[in-house]
């Protein structure tokens, strides 16, 4: 749990450009995950193309693992799993932070961005928007990060319009390998002997 980040908080969905006005009618609730939210989470995960095309789906029989990993999240001092809930209470969307301290840029700690979400219904509403706002102008100095880092696959052009619009820039290459954990085989290793 990142302790530095004061929430629960009201968040306002803004046009883009509009600052968020936390005042507003339909000002949305940004707070911690909790153990309760795992299926609203997977669900979350599952509505995107891309995550379901890495395993993300919304089955019953992986959701001790997905469970394990958000308790993980949730006991780490350096991780957070944020939530944001609309006046009815549903989840909306969600953000998990990360933060790094580091060597490089004279000893600079970053704020990792991962696994953005934004439920298809709440799409194109200003959502996504107030979500990374709230990390830009509010979480990162809270937790004394210097730099925000996130990487987005590279077929998600939209998101990648959506980053550069809010000052990010596409200024490195990212590379993954995958690695076969806690005795699990990959797909790729069902044709090895």
């Amino acid at each position: 749990m990142l302790r530095a980040l004061d929430l629960p908080t009201p968040v306002s969905p803004s046009a883009a450009g509009d600052a968020p006005d936390p005042a507003r009618s339909d000002a949305h609730i940004l707070r911690r995950a909790t153990l309760d939210d795992l299926d609203a989470l997977v669900r979350l995960l599952a509505d995107d193309a891309i995550s379901a095309d890495r395993g993300d789906v919304d089955d019953r029989d992986d959701r001790p693992a997905y469970r394990d990993a958000l308790a993980t999240i949730i006991a780490s001092d350096a991780n957070e799993v944020v939530v944001l809930s609309d006046a009815q209470g549903g989840i909306v969307a969600t953000v998990q932070l990360t933060l790094v301290p580091g060597m490089t840029r004279r000893g600079s700690t970053r704020l990792i961005v991962e696994s953005v979400r934004v439920a298809r219904s709440a799409r194109s509403a200003g959502i996504g928007t107030a979500l990374i706002r709230w990390v830009a102008e509010t979480a990162t100095p809270a937790l004394g990060a210097d730099l925000i880092q996130l990487t987005s696959d590279a077929a998600r052009i939209d998101a990648h319009r959506f980053y550069e619009r809010l000052g990010f820039t596409g200024s490195h290459v990212g590379f993954k390998l995958e690695v076969s954990r806690r005795g699990a085989h990959s797909r790729d290793d069902a044709d090895i002997p």
